[in-house]
């Protein structure tokens, strides 16, 4: 009986704070303008419904279509927005190497009846083909698309690499028919996986109700475990599923996938709080050992934990996606 309601209490105290945690409308951002006083080509430009679903993009002066990379902000699938990387000094140094930029809002997961992590991820997703819908009109050269962010946005850029194209070709909504393959990813602070039920073996910790909930939570089945428990303290079924799946990102890497640029600087040990659960540097470590184990090309700094390549092999995320993106 105190199992349940344990999971009662903590689920409705996760709910809650999804509901109540605030954000910036757009016309509440800073302008888009980069630190080198750069303005957006085009600011607020809409990818899907839903009134998150804006983007602004840095075009590149150039007189053959452009490369692009896209960054995801982070925030817990529960806050932040686009304007995060606007005094970024990796906007000018893209732009000068004759990389466009863009930068994304999505929908929190408060905003279906779902709540669902896959609503964040699906509209990262959209963005992407919509990106590559405007190659024509914005002189992009769609086969070379980088994405990078962290946190929540690092995650994000992670599954849109190792996935399988996702395109539809035949859909109704041209956007769709556009492919989601991507060149190269980009992750700081990023979790190893979204198949939360295999952070205590990553993190070195007991398995706990918190992470349970945390699983379902993100993914939008508190009901489906406050069913199961009526009858049984194992909600294991609803959990074994392609659910699962299809977020465990060590799970979908492969050979096949782009290469990866992956940094953490927090403190090892312990996990100490949730900032600390969520962004502990064995999550790099674990994306590293599986870039190994399919033979992906992964640079993975975690330096709290003594690892980083080689001294001449070492390089910044900048450097990474342009040695990938062009020939420089």
């Amino acid at each position: 009986m105190k199992y349940k309601v344990l999971f009662l209490i903590l689920t409705c105290m996760l709910i809650s704070m999804l509901i109540q945690t605030p954000y910036l409308d757009s016309k509440d951002l800073p302008p888009a303008i980069n630190l080198n006083g750069v303005p957006a080509t085009f600011t607020d430009v809409k990818y899907g419904s839903h009134e998150r679903n804006l983007l602004d993009v840095w075009l590149a002066d150039s007189d053959v279509p452009t490369p692009i990379v896209v960054f995801i902000h982070g925030g817990g699938f529960s806050g932040g927005d686009k304007s995060e990387v606007y005094e970024s000094k990796n906007i000018p140094r893209f732009l000068d190497a004759g990389v466009s930029f863009a930068t994304i809002n999505y929908r929190y997961m408060k905003y279906t009846d779902a709540r669902s992590v896959m609503t964040c991820l699906g509209d990262a997703k959209r963005s992407l083909q919509f990106i590559r819908s405007k190659a024509d009109e914005w002189n992009l050269d769609k086969s070379r698309i980088g994405a990078y962010g962290n946190s929540a946005g690092a995650g994000t850029s992670l599954w849109l690499a190792f996935q399988p194209d996702m395109s539809d070709p035949n859909h109704s909504d041209p956007v769709l028919r556009e492919s989601t393959r991507l060149k190269v990813a980009g992750a700081f602070a990023t979790q190893a996986t979204y198949d939360i039920l295999k952070w205590p073996e990553i993190l070195q910790i007991p398995v706990s109700s918190e992470l349970l909930l945390m699983f379902l939570s993100a993914h939008g089945l508190q009901d489906a475990l406050l069913n199961a428990l009526q009858d049984t303290d194992s909600p294991n079924k609803e959990l074994d599923s392609k659910i699962r799946k299809n977020v465990d990102l060590l799970g979908l890497m492969s050979l096949d996938d782009p290469p990866i640029y992956v940094s953490n600087g927090m403190r090892g040990g312990t996990p100490e709080g949730l900032g600390h659960l969520l962004h502990h540097p064995l999550h790099a470590v674990a994306l590293k050992t599986r870039a190994e184990e399919v033979g992906l090309e992964a640079v993975v700094y975690a330096k709290e934990l003594g690892i980083a390549p080689d001294k001449e092999k070492q390089e910044t995320l900048v450097s990474f996606f342009l040695r990938h993106l062009t020939d420089k």
